[in-house]
């Protein structure tokens, strides 16, 4: 069952995957194994694919690095919950297919709580109830059954949302 990982506020992208393990540093398969390293040591190497990242106000500051949610998608993140996220690092995520709801959880959830995400409907059981996330908009929900919006516009040759 996926598992919560709880972080604060404004976790940047350098948190998310330092530098120094880039992609072209550290290796294209192996980049994601650095995620968190310094916030959270433990946390490649104990992630299970679908477990959902709860952080602070403005989650993913920084750079616009392309690859600290890409460590993410490799590692299988189901969902990030926050109350805000910075433009760049939001769209990447989406970009990608990682389901970014906008949705104060830290005084809720806890550390390694066990959790049920309907991402298509914004449902997040967990052990004492269900919370009602602001469900994907339509063309976001569209994008991630291909995937993500980059697999969608690889196979229709247009942007979720946009006529056929």
């Amino acid at each position: 069952m996926p598992r919560i990982w709880k972080f604060g506020d404004s976790v940047n992208t350098d948190d998310i995957l330092p530098g120094k393990f880039a992609p072209f540093m550290a290796g294209e398969d192996r980049f994601q194994t650095f995620a968190f390293h310094y916030l959270r040591p433990e946390f490649a190497a104990q992630v299970q694919p679908g477990d959902v990242l709860i952080g602070g106000r403005n989650w993913g500051l920084g750079s616009s690095r392309e690859y600290a949610p890409q460590a993410l998608k490799k590692l299988q993140i189901g969902a990030i919950v926050a109350p805000s996220f910075a433009r760049i690092h939001y769209r990447n995520l989406l970009n990608l297919g990682i389901p970014a709801f906008e949705y104060d959880l830290t005084g809720l959830l806890r550390d390694g709580d066990e959790v049920t995400l309907n991402v298509a409907a914004g449902l997040l059981a967990h052990a004492t109830g269900t919370v009602q996330l602001p469900p994907p908009p339509a063309f976001l929900r569209e994008a991630l059954k291909e995937g993500s919006i980059l697999a969608f516009f690889k196979k229709h040759g247009r942007f979720p949302g946009e006529p056929a």
